[in-house]
């Protein structure tokens, strides 16, 4: 059983809440948060401990600082939003642990928030350093993990010192995670689609293994289509294929068929010269020419799949179908989009990462079931994989 924020004693306690601030950053002189959704999904659950009255404590990671004290990856200009969202003080710590960091965290009032300076500059993050996980848990008297994005790792902030601190539990956006994409793993097979998109074959393809017992169409987009269509004997001229990952592709279509689930590929394709060509040309898959490459699903794929995402009465949809970033590129990966918002019967689930980027960017994100603000936390889920921060939330009842 995990227990849910709301049912911890919150009030007058020393809370340490693990949340994902991970927000990109601008490359000025003096960085500034530009995109603050991931601090948006935060305020429920912060604001729900300054209305009980909890003294609280932030943490979280912000890129890859590999252990060591990186002024760009500062949480500085997360703090700064977050005090502007909030409309209060946010007390930054100069160090993730520390004297300077264990006063701030001890003198702070009820109601009054501390931001632990980013975890991942001290290495013992990263390796769930029993000391660095011994020195987070006595900063608290309550564990809540909220970050869901890094549940499927177990750093000293989501697994290693959760037992070291006498009660926890899950926010407001883990409990809605759980409860969201638990329900794909017992869903009907009948009726269930998967979209799987992306770059490689070799980052897709345990998930694309577990969903083969699980749904009953998977329609594939992406470069790591190409691979696919490469194993079907197609010709791909320069697009990006993996060569070594071709027996690996035969095997996963052979599967499929045996267990009788459809899989789609594009039959149209728009390619170019390079990602910087201004427009592209659509061609057969059949027929991609020697010097081009493939960088979109062409309208005939795209309408298709948008027909099988539009009837689904289950959808689970990871990684977007070309290049979508570059404008010319774009316009597989919102038709699909376009089609699973207007999906008014289904059951409809974003997996983070560039497919939710996708759909926030279409502006069709409120149309969806359900945006999970975790991309490799939450394919694991669907596999059905134990996520060491989920697990270490679990108590006997």
């Amino acid at each position: 059983m995990i227990r849910s924020m709301k049912q911890l004693p919150l009030e007058g306690r020393r809370v340490f809440l693990r949340v994902d601030l991970n927000a990109p950053l601008s490359k000025d002189a003096i960085p500034a948060v530009t995109d603050d959704t991931r601090i948006q999904a935060a305020l429920p659950t912060i604001k729900h401990c300054i209305e009980r009255g909890a003294r609280i404590i932030l943490a979280s990671h912000l890129g890859r600082p590999k252990g060591e004290a990186t002024p760009k990856l500062s949480l500085e200009p997360v703090a700064g939003r977050l005090a502007e969202l909030l409309n209060c003080e946010i007390r930054l710590t100069d160090e993730p642990v520390g004297d300077g960091a264990r006063k701030v965290c001890s003198d702070l009032r009820e109601g009054q928030i501390a931001l632990l300076e980013n975890l991942r500059f001290n290495s013992g993050e990263k390796a769930n350093d029993t000391k660095f996980a011994e020195t987070l848990a006595s900063y608290a008297d309550i564990y809540i993990n909220d970050a869901f994005g890094t549940s499927h790792r177990a750093h000293a902030s989501t697994a290693g010192m959760v037992s070291l601190v006498n009660e926890r539990g899950a926010g407001f956006v883990m409990n809605k995670e759980i409860e969201a994409l638990g329900k794909l793993l017992n869903a009907p097979k009948t009726g269930y689609v998967a979209i799987i998109g992306g770059a490689k074959i070799s980052d897709k393809i345990d998930v694309l293994d577990a969903l083969l017992s699980r749904v009953e169409t998977i329609l594939i987009g992406g470069a790591m289509a190409n691979t696919f269509l490469l194993a079907q004997g197609k010709k791909m001229g320069k697009s990006l294929v993996e060569d070594a990952k071709v027996a690996l592709a035969k095997n996963f279509l052979r599967k499929a068929s045996q267990k009788h689930v459809t899989v789609m590929l594009p039959q149209d394709l728009v390619v170019a010269d390079n990602f910087d060509d201004a427009t592209g040309t659509v061609v057969s898959a059949d027929e991609v020419p020697a010097t081009l490459m493939a960088l979109d699903i062409g309208p005939e794929a795209a309408a298709r799949y948008a027909d099988a995402a539009k009837h689904a009465r289950t959808l689970f949809w990871n990684g977007p179908m070309g290049v979508f970033e570059k404008p010319a590129y774009a316009e597989g990966t919102f038709v699909v989009a376009k089609a699973v918002a207007d999906n008014e019967f289904g059951y409809t689930v974003v997996g983070g990462g560039d497919s939710a980027a996708a759909v926030h960017k279409a502006g069709i994100a409120n149309s969806i079931r359900h945006v999970s603000t975790g991309g490799g936390a939450a394919l694991e889920f669907i596999q059905g994989l134990t996520l060491p921060g989920i697990a270490a939330l679990e108590i006997d009842e």
